[in-house]
């Protein structure tokens, strides 16, 4: 009597939802030649046994993780979002040396900007968290200089064009102007376009003095500092997969977000 049919996985997917990244960034890896399984270099189009295969990844074993972990993290500004640094900058991973699992952040904050990033050791999550077809909102904190005008407001309300194409529609509250003569505001947006808001804003022809992540999705950076952290809870877990379940009914750029 034949066994139990062996489920096998695309070899990218199997990465990312080991945390180790983003399967368009698995790919690159496996492109690269940086992926092996059973000890034989791998390629575009392999798939595994995850119950059996033995996969490495720079040399370093990876598997699914049975703890689920999701961490909010207050990213200070002048910290890489990466693993690793070649220039030896301080890094996201030099925060959480002493968790066992191993974990990745979702998406990313540019060197100089701050504020709340997920880390997390479930690929599967982290993917759901930065497709475009989930329409996950972030709220930002935003200062630029000199006088942000209604009428550009107006623009990034309705989405400016980039050189990448025509953003969507933002969101923009409580524009003020300091003493210093520059505006502040906060800004919502869902895409995840590289450096979005600070080339929106360069756009309507200002420069982004400050940026700051206040929110993404259902989660607010509330009372922590700089360089703190906290797990969510088993409930906040529970409303996020709930939040997850059913794509929004927005369209948006293919990129990972990566503000």
């Amino acid at each position: 009597m034949p066994g139990p049919i062996q489920e096998r996985e695309r070899l990218q997917k199997y990465i990312a939802e080991c945390g180790v990244c983003s399967r368009r960034a698995a790919e690159k890896l496996i492109q690269d030649g940086l992926v092996s399984v059973n000890g034989m270099v791998a390629h575009i189009g392999d798939s595994v046994d995850p119950r059996k295969d033995k996969v490495l990844v720079e040399g370093k074993p990876v598997r699914k993780e049975k703890v689920r972990r999701v961490i909010l993290f207050y990213k200070p500004r002048g910290v890489v979002s990466t693993s690793n640094d070649p220039e030896g900058r301080k890094t996201v991973q030099s925060y959480f040396k002493e968790i066992p699992e191993r974990l990745y952040n979702v998406g990313r904050l540019d060197l100089n900007s701050e504020g709340l990033l997920l880390m997390t050791n479930d690929g599967a999550l982290a993917n759901r968290l930065t497709h475009p077809r989930y329409g996950v909102e972030k709220k930002y904190f935003a200062v630029c200089d000199g006088d942000l005008t209604p009428e550009q407001a107006d623009m990034l309300k309705k989405g400016v064009m980039l050189d990448d194409g025509m953003t969507a529609p933002a969101k923009l509250s409580n524009v003020k102007h300091n003493v210093k003569g520059d505006s502040t505001f906060y800004i919502t947006i869902h895409e995840g376009r590289n450096r979005q808001i600070r080339r929106m804003l360069e756009a309507v022809g200002h420069r982004t003095l400050r940026l700051k992540r206040e929110q993404f999705g259902p989660f607010i950076l509330g009372p922590l500092r700089a360089g703190q952290w906290r797990e969510l809870t088993e409930r906040e877990l529970k409303e996020l997969d709930q939040m997850l379940a059913k794509p929004a009914d927005r369209k948006g750029t293919e990129s990972g977000e990566r503000e």
